[in-house]
């Protein structure tokens, strides 16, 4: 879920219908209280620095004392020390006003990609009790200490779905953390990897274990992380 941070509705109107074409789910923030307050149900934030109650500067430092959330600061401001300040705030990338709206869905599925690949997990973690192990550094999955040899699609899928347990995640998300290029939506390859994936982990078609489909959107880890 990608949410939108901008005082000017227009403005977050166009970025959320470029979004959502491409599948992203969209909230939407016009003030820095707000934006505070949704930050952490997001995957990424998209920032604009010149808010009305509060500096846009200053969200990001907040956001960044407690979380690693992406951010991609939006702002008229276009000089070169402008954007390295916005960088060295700890935003992930910049883009000036006025801007493409296709650049930035583009911006937002690399950043995404960049994000899911940094905190796919390398040491070892499990779900469900113990059910579903998965060893990131080893690109290795064990079910009941079953090893299940997956393909690279396969465990990316797994792994992306695994980042956020109970999140629900659209096809063209899943499609950005698993390969480049834009998202045909009459393309359901995405649909095959997941019927192939849940026959490996055991899943039932009826009742899956461990990837549920969420109709009309797409799908989701059905187990938490252990503790």
């Amino acid at each position: 879920m990608v949410l939108v941070v901008d005082d000017e509705a227009k403005i977050r109107r166009l970025v959320r219908v470029y979004l959502e074409r491409e599948g992203y789910l969209v909230v939407e923030a016009p003030t820095a209280a707000r934006a505070l307050e949704l930050a952490g149900t997001v995957d990424l934030m998209v920032l604009d620095l010149g808010l009305p109650d509060r500096a846009g500067e200053d969200v990001a430092r907040q956001v960044r004392r407690g979380s690693a959330l992406p951010i991609i600061m939006l702002t008229a401001k276009a000089g070169e020390a402008e954007r390295i300040a916005g960088l060295r705030l700890g935003a992930d990338d910049y883009v000036t006003k006025p801007f493409s709206p296709r650049e930035l869905v583009a911006r937002v599925a690399a950043v995404l990609r960049r994000s899911t690949a940094a905190t796919t997990a390398h040491e070892p973690a499990s779900f469900g009790a113990g059910g579903l192990r998965i060893d990131g550094e080893r690109r290795e999955v064990r079910v009941d200490d079953r090893p299940v040899p997956l393909t690279r699609t396969e465990f990316d899928l797994l792994t992306a779905l695994a980042g956020r347990p109970g999140r629900v995640w659209s096809r063209p998300e899943l499609v950005g953390r698993v390969q480049s290029g834009e998202y045909d939506a009459a393309d359901r390859t995405v649909d095959v990897h997941v019927k192939n994936l849940r026959r490996k982990l055991g899943d039932s078609s009826n009742e899956p274990r461990f990837v549920a489909t969420v109709p009309g959107i797409g799908y989701k880890l059905a187990v938490q992380r252990d503790a």
